[in-house]
């Protein structure tokens, strides 16, 4: 692995080198050059241009100040205030305010936040949307293997079991590209960008397990495994430079368990039509009323994956992402191994 990419320099003052030299295999910036330590151009800017703090410090505001205004034009226009839509408005808010700050002060495409429109978005999205629901499948697996899961017959039809296929997948996917913008989008890629990868992925998947604290059932096991997932995202995320495919992973978890094997995700229930999942054994291990992320069977399937997003070879960025020049490039290159 290289350091930043050659495109580095272009943004900020050039007296800032771009890039760490080849052989550093951390690919940790250079300092920068002509400004005194603790100057105010220091304080200020770093090898990027604008420090990455200061950078989350103007994103946080505008995305605030965009979230409570669309919210309040929705309400005027008396569009119904459901999960849905809350959730709906979180992500227009968050993608704005990180489209802007990219437009605005990185001086870059609003596309490089991850969701380019090129080829290879559909191609992510479905791969992404198979990697997440295989993974909760090896969990489901797991559980069926020691006799802690089983369905029995329900009432429906076929009719209304498809409904609800489709009605879970759009419903999963406003809640999952909404964590995603939030927890990979800019303040992720902009603090990569400063401090790296993996401080990066370990405090934005502290904050990913916080945001379910107020979760039903929810408890160590879950939190902790809440926390994992957000590291395999972050993965997900840094492998491919695409938002699509973290979103797609995320939403085809969470599809799968709800929709399609019929759990609680995160300690919430939706009914499947035609069956009813049943859990039983130790709850550490099955997840109990929480769903199987509650418990250790998701635990070994996270991390199974997450294993597997590290070391393989099949997944990259694009040619397109790439010439987009997302924020991460700058400190990764353009493969993080």
């Amino acid at each position: 692995m290289t350091g930043a990419g050659p495109e580095a320099g272009k943004d900020g003052d050039p007296s800032f080198p771009a890039a760490a030299s080849a052989g550093d295999p951390q690919g940790t910036p250079a300092p920068p050059r002509g400004h005194r330590p603790w100057s105010a151009e220091w304080v200020l800017f770093g090898p990027y241009g604008l420090r990455a703090g200061w950078r989350i410090a103007l994103y946080l505001p505008l995305a605030l100040g965009l979230w409570a205004t669309l919210a309040t034009l929705a309400r005027t226009a008396g569009v119904p205030q459901t999960f849905t839509t809350q959730t709906a408005v979180m992500l227009a808010a968050a993608l704005l305010a990180g489209w802007a700050m990219l437009a605005w002060v990185d001086r870059r495409s609003p596309q490089a936040l991850g969701l380019a429109a090129d080829r290879a978005a559909a191609q992510d999205s479905a791969v992404g949307f198979g990697l997440g629901a295989g993974s909760l499948a090896l969990a489901v697996g797991l559980l069926v293997v020691a006799g802690s899961a089983r369905w029995v017959a329900d009432d429906g039809s076929v009719a209304e079991y498809v409904a609800v296929l489709a009605q879970a997948l759009g419903f999963f996917a406003v809640a999952a590209a909404m964590e995603e913008a939030v927890f990979r989008g800019y303040m992720f890629q902009a603090l990569v960008q400063g401090i790296g990868p993996w401080p990066t992925a370990l405090l934005t998947s502290a904050l990913f397990a916080a945001a379910h604290l107020g979760n039903p059932n929810v408890g160590p096991i879950a939190l902790a495994n809440i926390g994992v997932a957000g590291v395999m995202l972050a993965v997900a995320y840094l492998r491919t430079r695409s938002l699509w495919f973290a979103t797609a992973l995320h939403l085809g978890w969470n599809w799968a368990m709800s929709a399609l094997f019929d759990f609680p995700v995160s300690g919430l229930v939706r009914d499947t039509p035609l069956y009813d999942a049943v859990e039983s054994g130790a709850d550490w291990w099955s997840g109990g009323p929480f769903g199987p992320e509650g418990g250790l069977a998701a635990t070994v399937a996270v991390l199974a994956l997450t294993a597997w997003l590290r070391r393989t070879r099949a997944l990259g960025e694009s040619a397109r992402m790439r010439a987009l020049r997302p924020l991460v490039d700058d400190r990764l290159g353009e493969r993080w191994s």
